[in-house]
C-alpha cells in the first residue's frame, strides 16, 4: 500500500478527484458506510485508489494496517488482499476508483 497523506485539498471535491483519476487512468465511485462497517478481505484485478470524503476508515493491505483521515489517498496494487472498516462514530464517506 502507498499512502499519501492530505492529497486532497478539504473540503473533498468529488469532481475534481475524478478529474484527478480519470486523468491517471481510474475510475471513481462512492461508498457511504455508517460506522463500524467492514469489506473484508476483498482482492481486484486492477489497481486501487481510496480517498476519505468524511470520517475515517481502516484500511489493511496484506497485512498492513492504516487509519486513513479525509484527504488522505491509498494506492492499493492488483491482487493484493485488503480490508477497509469505517472506524468514525459516525458515517464515513470515502471514493474508490479502479484502474484501466
Amino acid at each position: 500500500m502507498e499512502l499519501r497523506r492530505k492529497q486532497h485539498a478539504l473540503p473533498i471535491d468529488r469532481r475534481a478527484v475524478a478529474r484527478d483519476w480519470q486523468a491517471r487512468g481510474f475510475s471513481c465511485g462512492l461508498f457511504v458506510d455508517p460506522p463500524g462497517r467492514a469489506w473484508p478481505d476483498f482482492m481486484h484485478e486492477a489497481d486501487e485508489l481510496v480517498t476519505v470524503m468524511e470520517g475515517a476508515l481502516e484500511l489493511i493491505v496484506a497485512g498492513e494496517a492504516a487509519a486513513l483521515q479525509p484527504g488522505d489517498e491509498a494506492f492499493i496494487p492488483r491482487r493484493q488482499r485488503h480490508s477497509v472498516r469505517n472506524i468514525h462514530h459516525g458515517t464515513s464517506r470515502w471514493l474508490y476508483g479502479y484502474g484501466a
